[in-house]
C-alpha cells in the first residue's frame, strides 16, 4: 500500500499517535461513517480498517501532520480505552484468490487501465517496466492504489477495503472504470445533440442548449426558476444595461456545476436584480381637492403643515418634477409625522413604504453589501423599492436624526446620494452594481430634533415643524378620530360607550403627559376594553365614562402638570420649560443663609443651566447697588438655588431671567407676582436673549392658570404660532433688559 499523509486534530487521536510513537507500535486507521459527529464512538466508525505504521510525525500549531504506511487490512473485534487512549483488538485479514487461472489476465488488464486513467487525469501511474509476475500481490497493490487515488466517495472506498477476494476487487475496479467510460460516452452524445440543435452563428446559445440536454438525460427540469428569469429578461422592458448584466450572470451561472455554492449566490442576485422595479410606475391622482380632503380627514389642525404639503404637490403637478428640497417633518413623538406621510401617499394614490434609520451605523445599511461578502444583500433603500414594486412610491425615511457613524462608515454620507435631487437619478447600490433611478420617488423624512440631523443632510431638507398639540387640539382629535378607532377595534357601537368633553379633558390633563396623542389613544383603548368587560360580565347596555369610573379603572391621577403659586412669594419665580412631551411650568426657588459666599445649586441641572445660575449671580453682584443689595451680603452668606423635581434632569438656555429674578426677590425680600411666568436667557450685561418652544411654554402657562408671561423681545415673531384661545387669555410682555423683567415681576413695597 502507498503512504498516506493525514492531519490529526482531535485530542484523543493525537494521544493515540503519540502513544504509538512512544511505544513503537502499530496503529489502526478506520473511516468515520458520519463526518458531522464531533466525538465518534465505536458505532460511528466502520468495522474494517487498516493496520499502519507511523513513518513520520510533526507538530503544526494545534495538530499533527502524520505520514502512515499501510501494512494490511484488519477487522476490529473489540474497543476499549486505556490511559485516555483508544485501543482496539483486531484480527488481520488475508487476501483470498478465488481463481488463480484468471488472475494474470485480470491483473494485466487492470494495470493497462490504471495507466490509461493516470494519463487522462495527469496523475502518476505505475512505472512502465517489464513485470515478470502478474500475480495476486501485484493485483492487490494496483486495486488498492486505484481506490486510494481515484475514488473520492468514502462509502465506495470502504467497499474496496472490505472486499477480501482479490478477483472480485479486480472486477470492481474494471466495472468502475467501465461506468466512468460510459459517462464520458453520454457526455459525448450530449455534445453531439447540442451541436446538431444549434445553427451557425448561435455560439452564445451553445451552453444553454447543452444544459437542457443534460437535464433531459437526467430526466428532470431542475433550474426551471432560472428559465423563468431568462424569459422575464427576454419579454419585459428592462433597461438595456440591466438586460446585459442579467445575461452576463446567466452565462456565468450555466457554466457552473449545480452543486457549487456560487450558483445560489448568482441566482439570489438575479432575483434581486429582476424583481426590483425598473420600469413599473403607478398613476398619480393629481386632484388637489382630493388631497386636501384626505389630509383633513386624517388629521385635525396642522394648518400650516397641510398647506405646505399641498404646495409641494401643486408644484410637482405643474413642473412634472420632484427636483425640490425633500420634506422633513420635525416634531416630538406622537404628533402625526408618519401618518401625515401615509396620508400623502393616499392622496396621490401611490404605494407607501417606510424604513427607519434609528441606530443605523453601517454605510452598507444604505448602500448594500458587495457581493464578495457571505450573506450580502442590497441596502435598505433598494429593499424598500422592492417592497413598493413601483418607481414612484412615497418613501418615508423615519428617525433620520438618530443615525450615527463608526468604523464601518458614515451612513449620513450615503444618504446624501439618496436625498439630493441632483444625484439620486444615478444611485449606486453596492449589491446591485447597476445605477438605480430614485428621481421619481417622493421622499419624506421625519426627525424628533432638528439639531441632531447631520448638517450635510439638513442642507438638502426643507424642515416643517410639527409642534405639540394643544389641549383643545387633543380634545378634538380624540372626539373625531381616537374614540371611533378604539370603538371599532374593540367591537363597540357608538351608543355603548360615551365620553364627554370634560372626561376627555380630565384624561388629557391627568393621565397623559405627551406632545402627541399616543398615550391618550392607549388610555381610551383601555377604557373601551374595560367597558366591553363590564357590558358582558355585568349585563350592562351601555357605559358612560365618568371621572369616578376613570379613577376606579385606571387608578389615581398619574400626572399633575403643575399649577401657579397660590400667593405672592419671596424668592420663588415661575419659569417655563420646553420638554419632549410639550411644555411645563418650572418654579425656581432661591434662599440665602449665613455662610462663606458659596453658591449651592440643586435639582439635577444640566451644564447650561448651571452656567445660567453663575451668570445671573455675577450680574446681580455687579449691579447690587442698583437693586439696593448690600455687597457684604454676598461675602457673609451662601446662596442656594433649587429647581424642584430633583430626580428629573433639566437643561436648556431659557431659565436665566427666572433665576435672576428669584435671586433679586430673595435678597431684597420682595415678593414676585403669583400669576406671572417668564422665559429667556440673560447675559452678563443684562440683555435678555430669545428662546425656543414659545408655543409649548405658552400652552403650559395657560393650562396652569398663568395670566402674564414675560418673553424676550426677539420672540415677538413667534406669537403668530400660538392658538387664539391662548393669546386671548394671556398677556405677553416683551423685554430686552433684565431691569424690565424685575420691574414687571417684583411687587413694589
Amino acid at each position: 500500500m502507498q503512504d498516506l499523509a493525514v492531519e490529526v486534530g482531535r485530542q484523543i487521536s493525537i494521544d493515540a499517535v503519540n502513544y504509538a510513537n512512544a511505544y513503537i507500535t502499530n496503529i489502526v486507521l478506520v473511516s468515520q461513517k458520519d463526518l458531522t459527529v464531533d466525538i465518534p464512538g465505536p458505532d460511528d466508525v466502520y468495522n474494517i480498517g487498516t493496520i499502519c505504521r507511523i513513518k513520520t510525525s510533526r507538530e503544526r500549531d494545534d495538530h499533527l501532520k502524520v505520514i502512515f504506511t499501510g501494512l494490511s487490512r484488519c477487522r476490529i473485534l473489540k474497543h476499549f480505552i486505556k490511559e485516555n487512549v483508544n485501543f482496539v483488538e483486531v484480527e488481520e485479514i488475508q487476501d483470498i484468490v478465488e481463481d488463480n487461472s484468471v488472475i494474470e489476465e485480470q491483473t494485466k488488464k487492470a494495470l493497462a487501465e490504471f495507466n490509461v486513467i493516470a494519463q487522462k487525469y495527469a496523475r502518476p501511474g505505475f512505472p512502465i517496466r517489464q513485470f515478470t509476475s502478474f500475480d495476486a500481490t501485484l493485483a492487490s497493490v494496483i486495486v488498492d492504489t486505484f481506490a486510494q487515488i481515484y475514488i473520492q466517495n468514502i462509502e465506495e472506498k470502504q467497499l474496496f477495503l472490505e472486499e477480501e477476494n482479490v478477483n472480485r476487487r479486480l472486477d470492481m475496479m474494471l466495472s468502475y472504470i467501465d461506468k466512468e467510460r460510459n459517462m464520458d460516452r453520454i457526455e459525448q452524445e450530449i455534445n453531439e445533440k447540442v451541436k446538431e440543435s444549434i445553427e451557425d452563428g448561435q455560439r452564445d446559445y451553445y451552453l444553454r442548449e447543452k444544459l437542457k440536454a443534460i437535464k433531459d438525460e437526467l430526466g428532470g427540469d431542475g433550474g426551471s426558476d432560472i428559465d423563468d428569469l431568462i424569459a422575464k429578461v427576454e419579454n419585459e422592458p428592462y433597461p438595456e444595461n440591466v438586460k446585459a448584466k442579467a445575461k452576463e450572470e446567466f452565462r456565468h451561472y450555466e457554466m457552473l456545476p449545480p452543486t457549487t455554492g456560487e450558483t445560489g449566490v448568482i441566482r439570489t442576485y438575479l432575483e434581486w436584480l429582476l424583481n426590483v422595479p425598473w420600469y413599473q410606475k403607478s398613476e398619480d391622482n393629481e386632484n388637489l381637492d382630493d388631497a386636501s380632503r384626505i389630509l383633513d380627514e386624517d388629521h385635525y389642525g396642522l394648518i400650516k403643515v397641510k398647506e405646505r404639503i399641498l404646495e409641494y404637490l401643486a408644484v410637482k403637478q405643474m413642473t412634472n418634477s420632484l427636483k425640490s428640497p425633500i420634506i422633513c417633518l420635525v416634531g416630538p413623538p406622537g404628533v402625526g409625522k408618519t401618518s401625515l406621510a401615509k396620508s400623502v401617499a393616499r392622496a396621490l394614490d401611490r404605494k407607501f413604504v417606510k424604513i427607519s434609520l434609528g441606530g443605523v451605523r453601517d454605510e452598507a445599511e444604505i448602500r448594500g453589501h458587495r457581493r464578495t461578502y457571505l450573506g450580502s444583500m442590497p441596502g435598505r433603500i433598494i429593499q424598500g423599492m422592492k417592497r413598493a414594486g413601483t418607481l414612484n412610491p412615497v418613501f418615508l425615511i423615519d428617525e433620520i436624526d438618530k443615525m450615527s457613524s463608526d468604523y464601518k462608515g458614515d451612513p449620513s454620507s450615503a444618504m446624501l446620494e439618496v436625498l439630493d435631487p441632483e444625484q439620486n437619478s444615478q444611485f449606486s447600490d453596492h449589491y446591485l452594481e447597476e445605477p438605480y433611478d430614485l428621481s421619481d420617488v417622493l421622499f419624506i423624512c421625519t426627525a424628533n430634533y432638528r439639531d441632531n440631523i447631520p448638517p450635510a443632510l439638513l442642507d438638502r431638507l426643507e424642515i416643517i415643524e410639527l409642534s405639540s398639540y394643544t389641549e383643545y387640539e387633543k380634545l378634538n382629535i380624540a372626539k373625531n378620530h381616537l374614540i371611533k378607532k378604539q370603538l371599532d377595534t374593540n367591537g363597540l357601537k357608538d351608543s355603548q360607550v360615551t365620553f364627554t368633553d370634560d372626561v376627555l379633558m380630565y384624561l388629557i390633563r391627568h393621565y397623559t403627559r405627551e406632545a402627541g396623542v399616543r398615550q391618550l389613544e392607549r388610555t381610551i383603548g383601555t377604557l373601551c376594553r374595560k367597558s366591553v368587560l363590564a357590558i358582558l360580565k355585568e349585563k350592562k347596555k351601555s357605559v358612560k365614562i365618568s371621572k369616578k369610573l376613570i379613577n376606579e379603572w385606571l387608578g389615581h391621577e398619574i400626572y399633575d402638570y403643575g399649577t401657579k403659586e397660590k400667593k405672592d412669594q419671596i424668592g420663588v419665580v415661575t419659569g417655563l420649560a420646553y420638554t419632549s412631551f410639550g411644555g411645563d411650568i418650572l418654579p425656581v426657588e432661591v434662599n440665602y443663609f449665613e455662610g462663606k459666599g458659596n453658591l449651592v445649586v440643586t435639582g439635577k441641572l444640566g451644564e447650561v443651566m448651571v452656567e445660567s445660575t453663575k451668570i445671573a449671580l455675577d450680574f446681580i453682584k455687579a449691579n447690587a447697588r442698583k437693586y439696593n443689595i448690600p455687597i457684604e451680603l454676598f461675602e457673609k452668606n451662601d446662596i442656594h438655588i433649587h429647581v424642584p423635581e430633583g430626580a428629573v434632569p433639566k437643561d436648556g438656555p431659557s431659565a436665566g431671567v427666572t433665576i435672576t429674578t428669584a435671586i433679586v426677590s430673595a435678597l431684597t425680600k420682595k415678593a414676585v407676582k403669583k400669576d406671572l411666568a417668564m422665559t429667556g436667557e440673560v447675559t452678563l450685561r443684562g440683555n435678555v436673549l430669545p428662546i425656543g418652544g414659545l408655543k409649548e411654554k405658552s400652552l403650559a402657562a395657560h393650562r396652569s392658570g398663568i395670566k402674564t408671561i414675560i418673553i424676550p423681545k426677539g420672540n415677538i415673531k413667534d406669537l403668530d404660532d400660538i392658538p387664539e384661545e391662548v393669546k386671548n387669555d394671556i398677556k405677553y410682555i416683551p423685554v430686552e433688559k433684565v431691569d424690565q423683567v424685575i420691574q414687571e415681576a417684583i411687587i413694589k413695597g
